[in-house]
């Protein structure tokens, strides 16, 4: 099986879960958080070597506050986590999106979780806070715009390439494939530059019953397609 290099997920469905529970909303959030720690090992174990999650986006602030007081708890308490895990499976960890709204505790525990795993061999495991698409590349259209007039960059010669590193993905290598949980058939203003060419899968499992196995349809649904001609391979039909 052709595993991809990299596969960005769309993590949704954890209230939906919890509600089918008879459980609060955050007791969902909790339940996605540990699955996320489960999907890290299996998808380094299949051999794919970067892994996105899309945590909490920009639009993730209108939420009612007690959810987004309790996601916060939940995302200073999965740094700690997850600097135990990276250490025990060797993954590199790396923050993507405008981290200046966070409160400054959590800023400082993402700094010293990405320096503690900078040197990590295992998977590159990226993780979406506070992130936008849009947000970022007009982020990366201001740091460009200034380099410009600073004479550091000529406008002239800024391409695709050039424009790239000016993303917080900069240095990452754009997904092959996107999973999105939970039904939903939109991105979400997720990844919008770097998902240009990426095989999109969606299934309606929600995101804390997403298990290995699912995974493995994910991976085959890819294989199923033609990255040549962006279409089914000949010959198998609907994968």
């Amino acid at each position: 099986m052709n595993v991809p290099q990299h596969i960005a997920i769309i993590l949704d469905g954890n209230g939906r879960w919890a509600k089918s529970k008879g459980m609060p909303r955050n007791y969902g959030h909790a339940q996605g958080s540990k699955n996320v720690e489960r999907i890290c090992e299996e998808a380094w174990r299949m051999g794919i070597k970067y892994l996105t999650v899309y945590a909490f986006s920009t639009e993730n602030w209108n939420r009612p506050q007690d959810e987004v007081d309790a996601l916060m708890k939940l995302l200073r308490n999965y740094m700690k986590t997850c600097l135990k895990t990276a250490k025990k499976n060797d993954m590199k960890i790396r923050v993507i999106g405008d981290l200046k709204r966070l409160d400054e505790d959590i800023r400082t525990r993402i700094a010293e979780l990405e320096e503690a795993t900078r040197e990590n061999g295992g998977l590159n495991f990226q993780i979406a806070i506070n992130y936008g698409s849009r947000d970022e590349i007009v982020r990366a259209v201001r740091r460009l715009a200034a380099d410009c007039t600073e004479g550091k960059i000529d406008a002239g010669e800024i391409d695709e390439q050039i424009f790239a590193r000016y993303l917080d993905t900069s240095g990452i290598p754009d997904p092959d494939l996107l999973i999105r949980t939970s039904g939903e058939l939109r991105l979400s203003n997720f990844l919008l530059w770097q998902l240009a060419y990426t095989e999109f899968y969606f299934t309606d499992v929600l995101w804390p019953d997403f298990t290995k196995e699912e995974l493995i349809k994910a991976v085959e649904y890819y294989n199923g397609r033609d990255r040549r001609y962006g279409g089914v391979k000949e010959g198998q039909g609907d994968v």
